[in-house]
């Protein structure tokens, strides 16, 4: 058993960010300027989009883009339960309201067909799917179901993910990435819009910073104006430069880190296929997936105590572990608000039930893999029925 604990997740960061953020600081501009405008395009290009928008969370993200296609009180967002709180909770932030569709029981994403069927039954004036885990959501059937309907995607964990041999990012009306500490890309925190739709970027652009015209961050710059206009009640959701100086190394890493995570799931898909008690997580055959999470799920009645027990097995091993997600129908807010009960989405609730995720991050060394797989077939073997 390992000594010391190892951690769920961490970032991959060296002398190489210690370098760029110090370069800013001496440089005197510490907020929002040439280094976010450099990691935007350098982003743009990296998915295939015509512009990028930097913020400082995924959340502000969603709420901007939502905002961009004009969603407004009384509307109806389909959305899925099975994700971070963030998801739907930009759709109350706006007044309107998240129309909760179940998953498919393989990718945990949204099931298009059920969507259909919301579709028939709701006036719904979007689609914000989940990328779970970084395995793409089906975009093509979402595609042809939507319609009209704009497509927000949330790609909180879809970095570098592909889908139909395409970047997401470059696929739908709007999409959101998260730099949180512990993605695939990290600024600490940050977030970015990609799209190309030259109205929606101005749109989210301009709101992103109070409503404020254009390069108002080029008031206190020798080409600036100190005069300004307010067009809209905007929002403070701008990234620094100091972020976005991490985002431009990372970046430039994000291949060798994802290539690292690709190997690391890679050895947990070796050591656990043929073990009955676990369930590897899905992933679709033309599909890139970004390897945010590695979603094992576990057979609930082939283990004494089941999943929670597995999670605090690894954990007396020195493994963190995590589950994802509580399904938001599950928390009090959208149960008491909406009226659910656990079983309105019956794969979402069985499969959260289920699901552990696994370390799985650029840093990891061999030996913490080894000590992984290690931990969790102890745990089989010490937990099976």
């Amino acid at each position: 058993m390992r000594d010391r604990f190892l951690p769920f997740a961490l970032p991959d960061t060296d002398e190489a960010e210690v370098h760029a953020v110090s370069e800013v600081i001496r440089s005197g501009w510490l907020t929002t300027g040439a280094q976010v405008r450099a990691f935007e395009a350098a982003f743009a290009e990296r998915v295939g989009a015509k512009h990028a928008i930097a913020v400082n969370s995924c959340t502000a993200a969603l709420h901007l883009a939502l905002e961009a296609i004009g969603v407004s009180p009384g509307d109806r967002v389909v959305t899925t339960p099975y994700t971070f709180a963030a998801s739907a909770e930009v759709i109350r932030y706006l007044g309107a309201h998240p129309v909760f569709v179940d998953v498919r029981p393989d990718t945990l994403n949204l099931d298009p067909a059920q969507v259909a069927a919301a579709l028939e039954r709701e006036r719904v004036v979007a689609i914000l799917p989940v990328h779970i885990a970084g395995e793409p959501c089906d975009m093509a059937a979402l595609r042809a179901v939507a319609g009209d309907l704009p497509i927000i995607e949330d790609a909180a964990h879809a970095l570098p993910s592909r889908a139909d041999g395409r970047m997401i990012g470059s696929l739908s009306r709007l999409t959101c990435f998260s730099f949180y500490a512990t993605k695939t890309l990290s600024t600490g925190e940050g977030g970015m819009i990609t799209t190309d739709d030259d109205a929606a970027a101005d749109r989210c652009r301009i709101m992103s910073l109070h409503g404020i015209s254009r390069d108002a961050w080029k008031r206190y710059t020798a080409e600036g104006s100190w005069r300004y206009e307010i067009l809209a009640p905007g929002f403070k959701y701008n990234l620094t430069d100091i972020a976005a100086a991490l985002g431009l190394v990372q970046l430039g890493k994000l291949d060798a880190m994802w290539r690292r995570r690709v190997e690391i799931a890679g050895r947990y898909d070796h050591a656990f296929t043929g073990c009955a008690e676990l369930q590897l997580p899905a992933r679709g055959a033309t599909n890139q997936h970004a390897w945010h999470l590695y979603m094992l799920r576990v057979d609930n009645e082939r283990l004494i105590g089941g999943r929670d027990r597995f999670v605090e097995e690894l954990r007396a091993r020195n493994i963190g572990a995590s589950v994802h997600f509580i399904p938001l129908h599950l928390h009090p807010y959208y149960r008491d608000t909406y009226h659910y009960a656990a079983s309105d989405f019956p794969i979402a609730n069985r499969e959260f039930l289920r699901e552990v995720s696994l370390p799985i991050y650029s840093r990891m060394s061999d030996r913490d893999v080894d000590d992984v797989i290690a931990a969790v077939l102890e745990c089989v073997d010490t937990l099976r029925v």
